[in-house]
This record gives structure tokens, sequence and C-alpha cells, in this order.
């Protein structure tokens, strides 16, 4: 018996299959087109395992309240025939087991708790930075939902002063996501981020606008780890920038770890989110 694991993002979905000891035996990577066609492709290759339990982690908004009528639906999305899609139900139909659902930045998160850069912690927030913005919260071993699931990408930050930029975001504007996601970043400067300088001024701006959004995380959740994950974070300068303008905002206020412990790259890259996908897969069956 196995366990799978599917981290289903926006453009690609990655599934695993694991032993007991949650050693990956198998992964595909299957590009992300119309639900039925994904799902046909998906279905072939756990088909071909014994399945104990399966952990999804999938882009959103999703609705994550196991009271709802709509539980384990991709809600909202503006990805094109994803919107209002019954997720879990099929994968259930087909396979007839337990079914860990959340979004794919709280997997990472769980990911990173468990296995990652918040090893040993009591809570840690991931946050991904890409060409959106997502994030996720672990607090005392749990994943952080309510009502519903998080959306730390769209907090609200205030301008920089010399960005008169309003932002990406088609929902609101002056949003993380709409400031500082990759997709911010090519608006203004017409440039991908991987492309630019590290002396462009835009980096400054964006390490503004995601330390404003890391310090209202930690005078609501005050975490002990902040994981900062996602595409354009792999430009290795901009996690110092942030950390720089975290310390300036909070003013010492409150007491914080030293933020080169505090606030940090993944320690599992970009396997934090299979691997949390895996991991909740295996709890369902502890």
């Amino acid at each position: 018996m196995y366990f799978g694991a599917i981290e289903a993002g926006g453009t690609k979905f990655v599934c695993a299959v694991s032993n007991s000891q949650l050693e990956v035996v198998d992964q595909v990577t299957i590009p992300t087109t119309q639900p039925e066609e994904t799902l046909q492709k998906v279905f072939a290759f756990f088909d071909q395992y014994s399945l104990q339990s399966m952990g999804i982690g999938s882009f959103g908004p999703i609705d994550s309240n196991e009271q709802s009528p709509t539980y384990g639906f991709i809600t909202s999305t503006p990805k094109s025939g994803w919107k209002y899609f019954d997720f879990i139900g099929p994968i259930q139909k087909r396979w007839q087991v337990p079914v860990a659902w959340t979004t794919d930045v709280n997997a990472a998160a769980f990911g990173e708790f468990k296995q990652g850069s918040a090893r040993n912690e009591a809570s840690c927030i991931y946050l991904t930075v890409g060409t959106g913005i997502g994030g996720g919260a672990v607090v005392n071993g749990k994943i952080l939902e309510g009502f519903g699931h998080p959306e730390m990408g769209h907090v609200f930050v205030r301008s920089h002063r010399e960005d008169d930029y309003s932002g990406s975001c088609p929902y609101h504007e002056h949003c993380l996501e709409g400031m500082a996601s990759g997709t911010a970043i090519e608006d203004r400067s017409g440039k991908k981020a991987e492309s630019l300088a590290n002396s462009d001024p835009v980096w400054k701006m964006g390490a503004f606008y995601l330390a404003q959004a890391l310090v209202d995380y930690t005078l609501v959740l005050r975490p002990d780890k902040i994981i900062l994950g996602g595409g354009v974070m792999k430009q290795a300068h901009l996690l110092s920038l942030i950390r720089t303008s975290f310390a300036q905002l909070i003013n010492e206020y409150v007491a914080v770890p030293p933020l080169e412990q505090y606030i940090v790259a993944p320690g599992l890259g970009d396997r934090a989110g299979i691997t949390g996908c895996l991991l909740l897969a295996s709890e369902l069956e502890g």
C-alpha cells in the first residue's frame, strides 16, 4: 500500500507515490489543462498503485470548510475551466480512500514544519512569491484554517514613496500580491524578475512590501519561523533586503529571533509542497 500526493498548481500537477516510510517511489509532472483532461492523466498515474490515502494541496481559492456543501471544490479561481470545480469528489470516487485537502501553500508550510526549515519549531509561516503570492501557516502542529483558508497574499500594504504603481491584482489595489509578485515586477520593469540587475530599484520596493506583510503576520500570529519560497525568492539578494526592511518596520516593538534564523529560505526547496501532501496523507492513517 502506498500514499499518494498531488501538488496541484495552475501550470502543472506534481503527482507522487511514496511507501510507508515516505520514500518517493514514483513521480510524474502533468500540465494543468482542462479539468477532465488533467484528471485522466492523474488517474492513469495513480491507477498503477494500491493507495491507502491521498494528500492534495491545490491552487485556489478552495473550499476547505468540511461543513460546506462545496467542500473539496476549487472556487473563485481565474484559471479557465477550473472555477467551482469539484476536485476531491472524482478522486474519492475513483479510489475510495481518505483524502486530505488543503491549499498548495498550506501543504508547503506543513512540509517545512515537519521536515524543512521549521523542523523542531512549534509554528511557522510559509509564503510563496512567484507569479502570485500565497501563504500558509502551521500553529501548534496544525494547519491554520477556520471558515476558510488564509489568503496571505492579499493583505493590504502602503505604497513605497517612490512607487506610483497601484498593483496587478484584479480584485484589490495595493495588496501584497499586486505590489510584490513576479507579475508586478514584470509590469513595472517590462522584464522578468530573473533578468533584472540586483541594483534595480524594484527589488527594494518589493522587499518593502514583503517586509510590511511579514510584520503584520508577526504581530498577529507570532510564528517561530517565516519561510519564503517561490520563483521570485530565488533571487538570493532579496532575502537580505527583506530582513533589513523588516527590522526598520518592526522597530524593535516586539522581540523576534535573530532575523537570519527567523526569515529564511525553504529547507526542502521546491519539494516542500509535495512533501507536505505526502505527510498529510500519512497522517490520515496515523
